[in-house]
């Protein structure tokens, strides 16, 4: 696996998931309680012993540097091993990234210092469990220039996606990035192949389309220029992805939008989630701020009296629960919640403070966000759009303001 060296692409503005992205860049974002979202991408090479990471940065990524760096320095650089902030260094022409394909092409002194055998391009905001190692020696076994990741949608969803046909081989032969009408799988007219957006390459290939594409007017994209430009002239195929999630349907998630990203976090607080993050032999790793264990007060059930109770819900260290109901929902670290307060099918960012009688359902609260004595959110969309943004699917976002500004 030191042959092999991974990029992750992290530096897209995330405008679809505004306002949780005013302040941070997308794979930053807070996800499941304690973790980022690129934690899952990262927990992913780290279980693939894959230890040579650089991750592309640009927009706002100061708060995802920062976790990086505090909580991802675990790497022996004397064994060769490190994980790299790269954010634009304009070596090549005064420009930011214009495209996935470009954030590489300006980093190709990177493979030019490193020399890997292999390059493997991951995206910084998806939430699945993957072992690279299978899609290596799949790679490897095929004589494969390209090797691109891919899993079934029902056609109804598969417009936000790369569309894949593959040949008995499964070598593919179209790739249609987020067409109008997406081609079905023909033995399965309700299902079409997708790309998961991870891509493996020979290096020299990587090297030569990247460099083709900066020639040409294109949008400087994967999806859009470089693997529709390879399929005719170079060896590419589609790797049928193997969840290491181990559960009866396959678990892959791109939190591009408010409604994905909250109906992501309410997988995990099933009573038996459809991704499991209890999973040892896969685990999830993060930064933990040192925090005393969450507690729950007063159980005072005479009528008016306090009474808490949390169920079906993820709560984080550091939280305090006092006489308030919390069902279905994630509650992350340093989170309080006082009394008669109710929290239903909602996503509390750390450092929340939620006052006395306060009622929030299908909710969105961003970090450090006081919610006053008496608030109610999620019971009346009109009155909450004049303060919060509301999603197409009418989840309440209320994000966190900057007062020193």
């Amino acid at each position: 696996m030191k042959k092999v060296l991974v990029m992750i692409l992290a530096g897209g503005q995330g405008e679809r998931l505004y306002p949780l992205t005013k302040d941070r860049a997308k794979p930053a974002v807070p996800f499941g309680g304690i973790y980022r979202i690129i934690d899952f991408t990262l927990s992913n090479c780290i279980n693939s012993m894959l230890r040579r990471i650089c991750v592309l940065t640009q927009y706002k990524s100061y708060s995802l540097d920062r976790h990086l760096r505090i909580g991802w320095n675990i790497f022996n650089s004397e064994l060769g091993e490190f994980i790299e902030n790269v954010p634009p260094q304009k070596r090549i022409y005064d420009m930011w990234y214009q495209g996935t394909a470009d954030a590489v092409y300006q980093n190709t002194y990177v493979l030019e210092r490193e020399r890997p055998e292999k390059v493997l391009i991951l995206a910084g905001d998806h939430i699945y469990k993957m072992d690279y190692r299978e899609l290596i020696e799949f790679h490897i076994a095929k004589k494969s220039d390209l090797t691109v990741p891919c899993i079934e949608v029902p056609v109804s969803e598969a417009n936000r996606f790369g569309v894949i046909a593959i040949n008995n081989e499964q070598q593919i032969i179209d790739f249609d990035e987020k067409p109008a009408n997406p081609k079905p799988i023909p033995s399965n007219p309700g299902v079409a192949l997708v790309s998961m957006g991870i891509y493996l390459f020979d290096t020299q290939i990587l090297v030569k389309r990247i460099v083709d594409d900066a020639k040409k007017e294109s949008n400087h994209d994967f999806g859009k220029n470089i693997i529709p430009s390879m399929i005719n002239k170079d060896r590419v195929f589609a790797f049928v992805f193997n969840d290491k999630n181990n559960k009866a349907v396959k678990y892959w998630r791109d939190i591009g939008t408010l409604d994905s990203y909250w109906e992501s976090n309410m997988d995990l607080i099933q009573i038996d989630p459809i991704f499991n993050l209890y999973d040892k032999c896969w685990p999830i790793r993060t930064y933990h701020e040192q925090l005393p264990p969450a507690k729950t007060v007063f159980s005072e059930s005479f009528p008016g009296g306090r009474y808490a109770k949390v169920l079906d819900s993820l709560v984080s260290n550091g939280c305090i629960i006092s006489g308030a109901h919390v069902e279905r929902s994630v509650v992350s670290p340093d989170v309080r919640i006082d009394s008669h307060s109710e929290i239903l099918d909602s996503v509390l960012m750390e450092g929340v403070r939620i006052g006395k009688n306060v009622k929030i359902r299908k909710a969105i609260i961003d970090k450090f966000v006081t919610v006053p004595d008496g608030k109610r959110i999620g019971y009346n969309l009109e009155e909450d759009a004049r303060q919060f943004t509301i999603t197409g699917k009418g989840i309440v976002v209320g994000h966190k303001e900057m007062p020193l500004l």
